[in-house]
């Protein structure tokens, strides 16, 4: 039987409580909550254990909650906790009414309820749409009472309604707000409930608008800050653009307007609206802020950008790298300010367009910037002309349009009354576009006259206009000419304003340091512009330009042990070239003072020690006064090349004569220095050239020079002199022509300056010769008998005093002396025949063969010889006087020299007969058989066979002999037939037949006619 068909009294305990239970359930289905709760109750009285089984097999949701509740309002009807489970229960079913009228019934019965029935009759009352103003005091009321609390069970246990609740005090107050301000109570009560939403709703964008606005009328703007700031937090950065956002930035920019001191955070606010949503954005504004609220805006709007803008300047005024783009970043900064101020003050649109378009220019965008300067350009309205020019002119140099730039440039400095900033803007720009176009000297004028316009303005204008990548190139221009209109005495003042401009736009660079030096010293500013180099020398102490402008200012001022130190660190560190430019700025009493200290202090170092150190600071001492005497000074010249010398330095020594000699080509100092260096170089030609010029100025000077010298480079020095002079002079006695004057002048001053530095016996004939070459024959014999006495030893001396006494025609006399030397020297006595007339040569020559003939017969051949060799030579090597002097030398067995004469008479045979020609063959035939020379000996006995048989045959029998002379003529046939040159051993043969009938030549000639039957030998 199931336990639906029992009776209850026949059940168990067990099987009833289920049974309760399961009319428990059905009631409850049926939403029948205190019948199903007498079941479950009956249920439990009968099986505690299986009530409360099947009651938690219900699970745990909302619902279960509810039965809960329910069974304890039935078990105790007046507790509060379960009535609130009870009417949440009812209030998710809908039933609001209920809901609402027992809340009302349980905060009669108890006026000191809880919070929750407060707010459940709160939420009743607004879910049933009739009494939401009744609704919205009863939660402001839990909320103002219980804060935390209430806080917390609205967002927890009524989550679902939070939207609606919100949505309903929105709409209520809005709509109370709208008909009635103010009526709805006092500000503090609207105040509770705004922290009311903003407690439950923090994050909802009406509720913080809301309350903003609230806090901003009741002036609570702190907490305003704070709320919107809180608020906007919680948009994503990349989504800042609904009405929401924009509002809720518009009432913090107003919270930091009406706190004070918050301007930068309230620009930042209004700039960020109207780039959101500009109209928009306008419109709250004018919600928010009065008219003069407005005013004040603006001028802290303006004092915003004039400082921020300001700070872009101070930031490119400190910026330490020329190219650098320090400070930009700052710029967007003052473009949003300018924009603010466009969308707030429409009235002075032109004038923040136009610094609009500046900005741009200065951040690098001089597109965006000349779109704009077009637009303000075109427009009829005509202020802010030359700056908008000026700009346009920037934009156009950036984009390479130099033409058009130009051009704007140009009506702005040509205007009338130009604005001054505007005006150093086009100067610096027209400066810039000279540099291209090669007018650098312009360039720096440009530049000039914008420094005295305003300096500060100009270093602006050149850190922030000039393109980044042109400023080194205009810092180096305007170095440059500087120094150039300062080295040519220009301007001083200009310049100096000029390097002020370039120590501002780099303070490292030293080059503008030294030029502002540079002017302050030509300004007669010099304790300025020591105060100057010293502090650049204190960063670089190894600057040469800066130790030498120091050294020269300590000179002028008397310090001369410090001016001395300096110029000492200068030597060291080997930089003179630096002088170069400093000496064309300097004023011409300083650069002598610099000239005559250093010529002192070279002068007193070389008295001292003469070591090489000491030599080498002196060649610097020297070198600087060179410098500042403008490269030439020659008594410091000359005394830095014999420095050189010293050294070893011998081109260079050359070099600072040569300088001497550019200016002075006379200078006897430079000319016999650069001589005596040449001498140490061995360059003998240039040497001579240089001391023979030397002498012909001031001989007086350059011998004791010479006798100076150590003898062994005297030795050379005077014998590079007399072979120089002796070849000249020989080469003009042999030329025959009339010498000239100046010639044969040099020739004698060198000859007597020989005469006086060395006593030696050819200085002493040297100059005898130069002076008979001049004609003086009664002073060259007084000379040579002063030298050498009237019966001298030297053979050259006598030959000299015999050629003197060839003028008196005493031609016996002058044989014998001329004989002994061509024995010795026979180019001397060629050169000495120069000296005698053609005539009195003749009788000289005849003279002499007549006694060589003489001494020939006596057999003494040597004697002869030199007798011969005179005739020789004082007929010009004539064939008779030659074949005696050949005969001589085959006596003393020079055969050599014999065949020598014998080839010059040989070659002179054209118009002598055959029997003379047949004879001189023989002759040369046999000196080439005495040389071992057989076959040009057969060459010749054949050929004088041919001239003169007879002779030659007479000649032969004589010397060298028939037989011998057939042998030779034999040999060379037999060598000859070997070689198969028949013809030319037949013809020896023939020749040799003719001699001596010689078997052995008949046999060779026989067989030459067997051998050659062939060839035609007739």
């Amino acid at each position: 039987m199931s336990p639906e068909e029992m009776s209850p009294k026949e059940m168990s305990p067990e099987d009833l409580a289920a049974l309760l239970c399961g009319e428990g359930d059905e009631q409850l289905s049926q939403q029948e909550f205190p019948a199903a709760t007498a079941f479950y109750l009956a249920a439990f009285s009968c099986c505690a254990p299986t009530a409360v089984q099947r009651v938690k097999a219900m699970g745990h949701g909302p619902c279960r909650v509810g039965i809960a509740a329910v069974f304890l309002s039935t078990l105790i009807p007046n507790n509060v906790a379960a009535s609130v489970y009870e009417l949440e229960a009812l209030l998710r079913r809908g039933c609001s009414e209920e809901v609402l009228s027992k809340c009302n019934v349980l905060l009669e019965a108890n006026p000191g309820a809880s919070m929750e029935l407060l707010l459940l009759r709160a939420l009743a009352r607004l879910l049933s749409g009739t009494q939401v103003g009744q609704g919205m005091v009863d939660y402001v009321r839990a909320f103002v009472l219980h804060g935390t609390e209430a806080v917390a069970y609205v967002c927890s246990r009524q989550r679902e309604h939070l939207a609606q609740v919100v949505q309903a005090f929105s709409d209520h107050l809005s709509t109370c707000q709208e008909l009635s301000p103010g009526c709805t109570a006092s500000e503090q009560w609207l105040g509770d409930c705004y922290a009311f939403l903003a407690a439950v709703a923090p994050g909802h964008a009406w509720v913080c608008r809301a309350r903003a606005a609230h806090l901003l009328k009741t002036g609570e703007f702190q907490e305003c800050v704070a709320l919107c700031t809180k608020a906007l937090e919680g948009f994503p950065a990349e989504n800042r653009r609904g009405e929401d956002v924009l509002a809720l930035l518009l009432a913090r920019a107003a919270g930091y307007f009406f706190l004070g001191e918050w301007t930068q955070e309230m620009m930042q606010d209004l700039a960020a609206a109207f780039t959101a949503d500009p109209a928009q954005a306008m419109k709250c504004f004018e919600e928010l802020f009065s008219a003069s609220d407005a005013e004040k805006i603006e001028e802290q709007a303006r004092a915003a950008l004039e400082g921020r803008f300001a700070a872009y300047r101070e930031a490119v005024r400190a910026r330490a790298e020329l190219r650098g783009s320090h400070g930009t970043e700052l710029l967007p900064a003052v473009i949003q300010t300018i924009q603010l101020l466009l969308h707030i003050c429409p009235g002075s649109s032109r004038e923040l367009r136009v610094r609009l378009a500046d900005c741009h220019l200065l951040q690098g965008h001089p597109g965006a910037a000349l779109d704009l300067c077009e637009q303000l350009l075109a427009a009829e309205q005509n202020t802010y002309h030359n700056t908008l020019l000026a700009l346009r002119g920037f934009c156009s140099l950036h984009a390479q349009d130099h033409q058009r730039a130009l051009q704007d440039f140009q009506k702005v400095i040509e205007h009338d009354s130009p604005h001054p900033n505007s005006c150093i803007k086009a100067l610096c720009g027209r400066g810039l576009i000279r540099i291209s176009g090669g007018s650098n000297y312009l360039t720096a004028l440009d530049y000039i006259t914008a420094c005295q316009l305003k300096l500060d303005e100009t270093i602006f204008t050149i850190k922030s206009y000039v393109p980044w990548n042109q400023r080194g190139l205009l810092l180096k221009v305007l170095q440059e000419e500087g120094q150039m209109m300062l080295q040519k005495k220009r301007d001083a003042p200009g310049v100096f304003q000029l390097a002020s401009l370039l120590v501002e736009l780099d303070s490292s660079d030293e080059a503008s340091q030294i030029l502002c030096a540079d002017a302050l010293y030509q300004m007669g500013r010099g304790e300025e512009a020591h105060k100057m180099l010293s502090l650049a020398l204190s960063r670089n102490p190894q600057r040469a330009p800066v130790l030498a402008r120091l050294a020269l200012l300590q000179l002028k001022r008397g310090f001369v042990y410090d001016g001395n130190q300096l110029l000492k660190r200068l030597i060291r560190i080997g930089d003179s070239s630096c002088l170069l430019p400093i000496l064309a700025i300097f004023q011409d009493e300083d650069r002598k003072l610099l000239q005559s200290h250093c010529r002192w202090r070279a002068l007193a170092i070389l008295k001292g020690k003469q070591e090489g150190a000491a030599i080498k600071e002196a060649i610097a001492h020297l070198s600087f006064a060179i410098l500042a005497a403008g490269g030439y000074a020659e008594d410091c010249l000359l005394a830095r090349a014999r420095c050189y010398g010293r050294l070893g330095q011998m081109k260079t020594a050359i070099f600072d004569f040569n300088a001497v000699l550019k200016e002075e080509p006379r200078n006897v100092q430079a000319l016999s220095g650069r001589g005596f260096v040449h001498l140490a170089l061995r360059q003998q030609k240039e040497a001579v050239q240089d001391l023979i010029s030397a002498l012909k100025v001031e001989a007086g000077a350059v011998i004791p020079a010479i006798l100076s010298l150590k003898p062994e480079t005297q030795g050379l020095v005077t014998g590079w002199l007399l072979q120089h002079g002796r070849a000249t002079l020989t080469e003009l006695m042999a030329t025959k022509d009339h010498p000239g004057k100046e010639t044969l002048g040099d020739l004698l001053m060198v000859a007597k300056a020989l005469t006086k530095i060395c006593k030696a016996a050819q200085h002493h004939i040297f100059y005898a010769d130069v002076l008979m070459a001049n004609g003086r024959h009664q002073e060259a014999l007084k000379h040579l008998q002063e030298a050498f006495g009237h019966c001298p030893a030297e053979d050259s001396a006598r030959a000299r005093l015999a050629v003197l006494q060839l003028q008196s025609r005493n031609v016996p006399g002058a044989a014998a002396p001329l004989s002994v030397l061509v024995s010795r020297d026979e180019k001397d006595l060629a050169f000495l025949l120069n000296f005698v007339g053609t005539k009195q040569q003749q009788h000289l020559a005849q003279a002499a063969a007549q006694e060589g003939k003489m001494l020939m017969k006596s057999h003494h051949h040597e004697q002869a010889l030199g007798y011969h060799s005179l005739a020789v030579l004082a007929s010009r090597d004539s064939p008779r006087y030659l074949r005696r002097r050949a005969a001589c030398l085959m006596h003393l067995k020079k055969y050599e020299k014999a065949l020598k004469d014998m080839e010059k008479v040989i070659q002179g045979h054209g118009c002598n007969s055959p029997k003379t020609q047949a004879g001189d063959h023989c002759c040369q035939g046999f000196l080439l058989l005495c040389l071992a020379q057989e076959e040009a000996a057969v060459q010749h006995y054949m050929q004088a066979l041919q001239l003169d048989e007879p002779l030659a045959l007479g000649t032969i029998t004589n010397c060298p002999g028939r037989e011998s002379l057939t042998k030779i003529f034999h040999k060379l046939a037999q060598y000859n037939f070997e070689k198969q040159r028949y013809e030319e051993a037949w013809k020896i043969t023939d020749y040799g037949l003719k001699i001596d009938k010689s078997s052995e030549l008949q046999k060779l000639k026989a067989r030459l006619k067997r051998e050659a039957s062939s060839c035609s030998i007739h």
